[in-house]
Formats: structure tokens, C-alpha cells, sequence
């Protein structure tokens, strides 16, 4: 009977849906371009809903945003970035002006999408970039778009200078004190009375650091709620909108492509107006105010009161970096000295910051004292006269003084620090030592035992070791500081603490008992250990000296039965049969004989 096999009809496979998204822009925000933003992203999604063969994922608009800096423009990178995670086969963009106007930024983007195989298509100039030619083209065609961005910045640019030259400042821009009203600025009563102070606290003599001091400790803020700082006490004071007037074209942009802007120091025309609101501070006021800044800044920082400045301030500077030198104090740490509880130097001012790299000695200030006198040709120091005479002090290298007079001669004098040797007197020494002899280092590895345990064999004190043992659980003991050369025995922490706990009357060790009644421990060879009390009295013990073998383990025990079972091969038993075998032979053999 002929065999029949029934063949099911084959369903024909759909093809694979591309995921579609479009990209629009618009660079100003203006109701007209918004009208076309939303005609753009109409058109989009109609277009990509209405193709069966397109998965509609969304359309990527960004508004009032250039198109020359891609990093500005939020909804752009969150297009690549769903590019990346794969959502997206196919970008639909109106042309290449609207994906960019930077050369460099469209071909790094196309690119990038190029390797994850994600199709680019312009459709004013019909342009794929998975296409054979679709790279020449975007370059010949983004040269162009970046070049028509360049050419619109120049007309704007033009248009905003004749404005200038009408005296109509460029947009409305933010200065605190004023606030805008239609063209015109009117002033804000509660922020004026902030900067006609801090112009006042100016013309008292106050530097810009105490004011910022003064509005922190009164809760003063800017307009953002933040804290006034320096740099915009500078600004306030140095602004000349404040007395009525304006200053335009203060900054200009460079560049249209990356859009810094620079201070304009005579590149650029600027245009002053007068007399276009109403005033804050003076012109008189401002016009003395901005001399003084001039006058404090040729002063440097002995014109700011708020700093701790002395004769030497800004008088000594380095020739390796051009740094002035500042003043360091820190703490004596021997504290019996002839040179008192501070020790005063001062340092080049680069290796104060955070990636300084000049590595100048510090100059201590008694030899500076001593030195400028010598070159002043005077007994003692005296401020005056070096005020008078020194024009300024370089440093060309460790241990030169290169003293610059004010009648043009220069002397060259040297220098040995002497510090270390004054500072560590005979008292200082006994103290520190004392002090070492009585108290643990603070480290990890310290305990109250530190400095306590002493060798009756050499003198030294034990120091503590960490030991691992074969199981990988850590144990200390403390060993003699001569270990290669002392032969006195070592002892564990635990017999150490057991021991002393002992001596102490106690259960468990209390760690301040034992630094408050032992003096020292004593530890002699063969396992002597003595406790020497404050009071006088001493404890001596006995301890093994045997080392420690750690107890097997039941895991070890096993481990090890394994491991002797699995090493009797066959092989080995016989081997070990026959040489027994051979043994008692020969041992046979020797007793007969010796029989006989």
C-alpha cells in the first residue's frame, strides 16, 4: 500500500517592521517657527504611521535650540542614545541644516550610526548615509549648512553692532539692583541698598573678603539665594550701569561654531551711552572707586586689611615659578625649644596649592630676621628700615637670598637652616622620649602593650607581628625589635593578655588598669616574664616556650585519610608486598644463620 504524508500549507513570514523616528529642530522661539516645529513633527509622524513596513517610535523635536553645539540639545541626545540601545533602525530628518551645522558633529554622529547600521535620510537633499556616496555628499553639504550658520552669525552680528551704534543695548540682559520694564531698566529698592553698601564699605576701606564675610554672617544673598563671593563683589564694583550709563559690547562671541565668549579688551568697538536710566551710584563715586581697585592691586595683598600680612608679605619671590612666598605656622611638636610653641616659615606660594610643583624649602623666619638685618648692616631687625630699603627678596635656589635695594644695588647672602637642631634640645629630647616611653603610637597595629614589653636579654623593647596560619586565621605575637641578632623567646598576645591578667587580679585584662598600675613587663629567656608595678612591687611568671601546632580540625582530618587512601594505588601496594616480602626474607635468613 503506497505510503501518503500530508504536507500542511506554508504560512508566507511577515516581513520585519523597521523602527522608524524622525528629527526636528528650530533655532529661535518665535510663533511662526514654532508653527513649523509642530508642522514638522505633524508631517513625521503621519508619514511614518501611514508606511506598513515602519514601526512608528516617536518623533525628536528641540526648540529655540542651535543647531551648532550638539551637547545644547536635549532631545538630539536622547535620540542617539535610544540609537544606541537599539529602539531605532531608521532617523527621518527635513535636512541636514535641521540635524546639524556643525561639519564635525554631523559626521561624527552619522558615523557612529553608520556602525550600528542605523540609516540617516535627509530628505531635502534625498540623502541616505548607508548609501555608497551619502558620506561625500553630507560633507560637501554640511560645509555648506555650517557656512550659512557662520554667514547668519556675521548679519546678526552686523545688525546687533548698528544697534549698538543707536545706543540699543543687545537683549535684556540680568544685573542685580535692576530689574527690566518694556526697554527700560528700573531699579530694585532692596537690591540697590545692597550694592550702594557694598560700595560703601569699599570707600571705608574694607576689602571685597570682609564684605563677603559680613553679608554670609547677616544671611545677605544674591538674587539666586546664594552666597555673595568675591568675584561678584567685583562685578558690582567695576559694572558702570550702575551710575545711569551703559557700557555695550563688553563681550563678544569668537567663534559661531563653538559660541565662547571673550571680554573684549580693544578687539572690538564698544559704544557708551549715557544717561539711559536711572543711576544708582554716582559717576564720581564709581570714578574713585575704580582708581582705588587700580591702587589696591599694585599694593597686591598688603592692601587687604583682612589678610594676616607682615613686612614680608609680597616681598619675597620665587625666580623658579614667579610665586610670592606666604607665611606657614604649625605646631612645635617638640614644644621645648628655644623656638617656642610655633614654628614660622615661609613657603613658596605654588607649593601651597592643590598641584603645586614647586618644591622650595621653607626659610624659617628667625634666619629670615637675621639675614635681612645683615644685609641692612644692623644689629637687629628692624621693620622700617627693610620696608625702606628692600625693594624685594628672590629666591633663585635652596639656601641663596638675593636682597634687591630700592638704590638699584642687589647683595647675595646664604643660608643653613639650623630647625631641626634648635628645635630638638636636650629637654625636648627627654621629653619626646618620655613621652614614647609612656604612651602607644596611634596605628592600626598598636595596642597598650606598645613600648610596654621590654627584652631582659638586650634591652629592647617587642614589637608586634601578625601571623597567618595555614587555615588563613590571623594570630599575633610580639618578638624582640633585634629578632636576627637577640635569641630571647617570643610570646602570643593571648598568653600575654592571659598572663597579665593574672598579675592584675583580674578575670579578663582591662587595658586601663594595666596603664595606669604596670610600668613595663620584662621578658627573659626560657620563659620568664616579669610585671614591674608603678609602686614598686614586681610579679614574676613562667610561660611555655613550645611552639603552638594548631589542633586538627575535622575537615583536616578527613582531608588527610583521603589523601592517604587515594595515594595506596595498586601499583604501590605491590610494590610495598614485595619489598616486606624481601625484609622478612632477609631477616629470616639472618636468624638462621646466626642459629648455626
Amino acid at each position: 500500500m503506497a505510503k501518503i504524508t500530508k504536507i500542511e500549507p506554508q504560512i508566507p513570514a511577515l516581513p520585519t517592521r523597521k523602527k522608524v523616528a524622525a528629527y526636528a529642530r528650530v533655532s529661535m522661539e518665535t510663533e511662526r517657527l514654532h508653527h513649523s516645529l509642530s508642522s514638522q513633527v505633524s508631517y513625521y509622524s503621519e508619514l511614518i504611521q501611514k508606511n506598513p513596513e515602519w514601526e512608528y517610535v516617536g518623533v525628536y523635536a528641540d526648540e529655540a535650540i542651535t543647531g551648532t553645539i550638539a551637547k545644547k540639545r536635549d532631545e538630539f541626545k536622547r535620540l542617539i542614545a535610544d540609537c544606541d540601545a537599539g529602539k531605532i533602525d531608521i532617523v527621518l530628518c527635513k535636512s541636514i541644516s535641521r540635524f546639524a551645522r556643525n561639519t564635525v558633529d554631523l559626521l561624527e554622529t552619522v558615523r557612529h550610526l553608520k556602525e550600528l547600521g542605523i540609516s540617516v535620510r535627509f530628505e531635502k537633499e534625498n540623502i541616505d548615509s548607508l548609501s555608497g556616496d551619502g558620506e561625500v555628499m553630507l560633507t560637501l553639504l554640511a560645509s555648506f549648512a555650517q557656512s550659512e550658520s557662520e554667514s547668519i552669525s556675521n548679519n546678526v552680528k552686523w545688525g546687533v553692532r548698528k544697534r549698538m551704534e543707536r545706543g540699543i543695548p543687545n537683549g535684556h540682559f540680568r544685573i542685580f539692583g535692576y530689574r527690566w520694564e518694556g526697554d527700560q531698566l528700573v531699579i530694585v529698592p532692596e537690591e540697590a541698598a545692597i550694592v550702594k553698601r557694598i560700595y560703601q564699605n569699599f570707600l571705608d576701606g574694607k576689602s571685597r573678603l570682609e564684605t563677603e564675610r559680613e553679608f554670609a554672617a547677616e544671611g545677605i544673598t544674591t538674587r539666586e539665594g546664594c552666597r555673595w563671593v568675591d568675584s561678584n563683589i567685583k562685578v558690582v564694583l567695576s559694572n558702570i550701569t550702575y551710575t545711569g550709563n551703559m557700557l555695550l559690547q563688553k563681550e563678544y562671541i569668537s567663534d559661531p561654531i563653538s559660541k565662547k565668549r571673550k571680554k573684549n579688551h580693544g578687539e572690538l568697538k564698544q559704544y557708551y551711552v549715557e544717561d539711559t536710566h536711572e543711576p544708582i551710584i554716582d559717576m564720581e563715586t564709581f570714578q574713585y572707586v575704580q582708581s582705588e581697585m587700580a591702587r589696591r592691586r599694585e599694593l597686591g595683598a598688603l592692601a587687604n586689611k583682612s589678610l594676616n600680612i607682615t613686612c614680608f608679605t609680597s616681598k619675597i619671590k620665587c625666580e623658579k615659578c614667579g610665586k610670592s612666598y606666604v607665611r606657614n605656622t604649625r605646631k612645635n611638636r617638640a614644644k621645648v625649644s628655644q623656638l617656642g610653641d610655633q614654628l614660622v616659615g615661609w613657603v613658596c606660594g605654588s607649593s601651597k596649592t592643590k598641584n603645586g610643583k614647586c618644591k622650595a624649602m621653607e626659610i624659617p623666619e628667625y634666619i629670615l630676621r637675621q639675614k635681612c638685618a645683615e644685609a641692612l648692616g644692623l644689629e637687629e631687625f628692624d621693620e622700617d628700615a627693610f620696608a625702606e630699603q628692600v625693594e624685594v627678596i628672590t629666591v633663585p635656589e635652596q639656601g641663596i637670598l638675593n636682597f634687591h635695594m630700592t638704590d638699584g644695588t642687589e647683595k647675595t647672602l646664604t643660608w643653613v637652616s639650623t630647625a631641626k637642631k634648635d628645635a630638638w634640645t636636650p629637654e625636648a629630647r627627654k621629653k619626646a622620649s618620655s613621652y614614647r616611653r609612656n604612651h602607644a603610637m596611634k596605628r592600626y597595629d598598636v595596642t597598650c602593650f606598645t613600648s610596654k614589653i621590654k627584652c631582659a636579654d638586650c634591652g629592647n623593647n617587642y614589637r608586634r607581628q601578625t601571623r597567618t596560619k595555614a587555615s588563613g586565621e590571623k594570630y599575633h605575637l610580639f618578638v624582640c625589635a633585634t629578632t636576627n641578632t637577640c635569641s630571647n623567646n617570643c610570646i602570643h598576645e593571648d598568653t600575654l593578655r592571659e598572663l597579665t591578667a593574672q598579675a592584675l587580679g583580674q578575670q579578663a585584662l582591662d587595658e586601663a588598669v594595666f596603664l595606669k598600675e604596670i610600668d613595663h613587663i620584662t621578658i627573659a629567656p626560657g620563659g620568664h616574664i616579669t610585671f614591674c608595678f608603678y609602686d614598686g612591687h614586681e610579679v614574676s611568671m613562667e610561660y611555655s616556650t613550645k611552639r603552638r601546632m594548631p589542633a586538627w580540625t575535622e575537615e583536616r582530618k578527613k582531608k588527610q585519610g583521603e589523601a592517604i587512601k587515594a595515594s595506596f594505588t595498586e601499583e604501590r601496594r605491590r610494590k610495598m608486598s614485595e619489598t616486606m616480602k624481601k625484609i622478612r626474607s632477609e631477616k629470616y635468613w639472618a636468624s638462621t644463620k646466626a642459629k648455626r
